[in-house]
Parts: C-alpha cells; sequence; structure tokens
C-alpha cells in the first residue's frame, strides 16, 4: 500500500528522491534543484515507524512539510520478505513510470552491493538510477553537511558497535570526535542512522523531543533507539 500527500498526476518535476529523513538523504536534497524534484519517497512499517531509524510516521510528515515537499509512503508489513517489499516498490515504480519520472536519485555513498541492487531493481523499468554524492570522501562528507547548517539527531546505533549514550545525541563535532575509529563518519556501514530537523533545506524547523532510548533485537544482532516526539 502507498500513500502520499499529492495528488498522482503527470508531473513537470522529473526526479524522485529516495527518503530516509537522515543527513546524506538531506544533503542530496541541499545539492539537487530543488523544482526538478517532484517528491520525497520512503518505506514504512506498519506499525506507524521507520523499519530501520524508528522514526514516527507523523515526524515525516512534519519533515516534508518543513522542506516543501509531498512524501510518498510504501507501507510495508512488520515482518516483510524481501519478495513483498520488491512486490511493492514495483508498483511505486510502475506509476512512476506513467507520471512521466525519470530518475530516482538515492543517497548512497560507497557500498557498491547496495547500489547495484538498487540499479537491478530499476532495469526493468525506464527509470534511471542517480547517485549525486557516490564515492565522496566520507570525512568530507560530514563536514559539509554540518558546515552547510544542517542539524540532525542520531536516532539509532548498532549495538554491537556503539552503546546506548550514542542514540539521542546531536550530529555534532563532539558526536563525532567520540565516535570509536572503526566507525565511518557518515555511518555508511549501518553504523548509526540520524533525523534531520533543520537546515537550509526547511522553511522551519522541525520541533523534536527525545525520549526514552529502547533497545531491539534486528536479526541477529541488536540497535539502540531513542524515540523521537
Amino acid at each position: 500500500m502507498t500513500e502520499h500527500s499529492a495528488p498522482a498526476e503527470p508531473t513537470e518535476s522529473r526526479t524522485v528522491l529516495s527518503w530516509s529523513g537522515g543527513k546524506d538523504a538531506a544533503y542530496v536534497l541541499y545539492e539537487l534543484e530543488r523544482d526538478d524534484v517532484a517528491e520525497l519517497l520512503t518505506t514504512i512499517s506498519e506499525n506507524g515507524r521507520s523499519s530501520m531509524h524508528g522514526v514516527r510516521r507523523e515526524l515525516y510528515e512534519k519533515q516534508a512539510e518543513a522542506i516543501g515537499l509531498p512524501i510518498r509512503f510504501v507501507e510495508l508489513p512488520q515482518e516483510c520478505s524481501n519478495e513483498e517489499y520488491e512486490s511493492r516498490m514495483a508498483d511505486v515504480m510502475a506509476e512512476y513510470e506513467s507520471l512521466g519520472i525519470e530518475r530516482v536519485a538515492f543517497a548512497d555513498l560507497f557500498l557498491e552491493d547496495i547500489r547495484e541492487y538498487r540499479e537491478n531493481q530499476l532495469s526493468e523499468t525506464t527509470i534511471d538510477g542517480s547517485w549525486p554524492i557516490w564515492n565522496r570522501d566520507t570525512d568530507e562528507q560530514i563536514e559539509a553537511f554540518l558546515d552547510a547548517g544542517f542539524r540532525a539527531t542520531v536516532v539509532a546505533v548498532d549495538g554491537s558497535l556503539l552503546d546506548s549514550s550514542f542514540p539521542g545525541r546531536e550530529l555534532d563535532s563532539r558526536f563525532l570526535a567520540d565516535l570509536p575509529d572503526n566507525i565511518d563518519p557518515c555511518g555508511e556501514n549501518g553504523e548509526f542512522h540520524t533525523f534531520v530537523w533543520d537546515g537550509p533545506i526547511f522553511d522551519s524547523p522541525v520541533s523534536v523531543e527525545t525520549g526514552e532510548v529502547v533497545t531491539r533485537e534486528v536479526g541477529d544482532g541488536e540497535f539502540h533507539y531513542c524515540d523521537l516526539r
């Protein structure tokens, strides 16, 4: 099931941005021509939260409103198979084709297998993949993000790599200084995830408060999540 905040009709904008609500996606939007972006696209679990970030749907809605773009939610079962995920995304891509969308932009930085997977999923369509920040140095990328004036909260961390003191903190120079040497500063390997609530793409900040930190099993490991309200 998909839901979006704008009518499904042909659009002059030709790009959809794959949206996590986090720092890299926000920076990609910062670099793109805003008028060329038709909408943001994200997946949400049937429990009303992002399955990876744990962020509530209503916060994504407020984020999109502050940015000034519609957002489309692809709702997934809480225990979603890869086949079901691909089926639902294929339906969305078919609709995008009918609307004249030419490309989907992704905020991946260097994970070749993820890029290859995305390219394979798009290969059955007329839609191209776009990787605006691909292969950028991650130390330079995180500094560019902060220098641009973005602000973000760390919402989830891989418990095998970071302890429960990290979620709920603002992503800033002090957070980066506290990261162990083996952690990518952009968290590209899944070490941590963020929610961006202010910066140059926002008409006004998204008001958020940090709640409790909880630990949940994810696959064979565990993640620490900070609830945002």
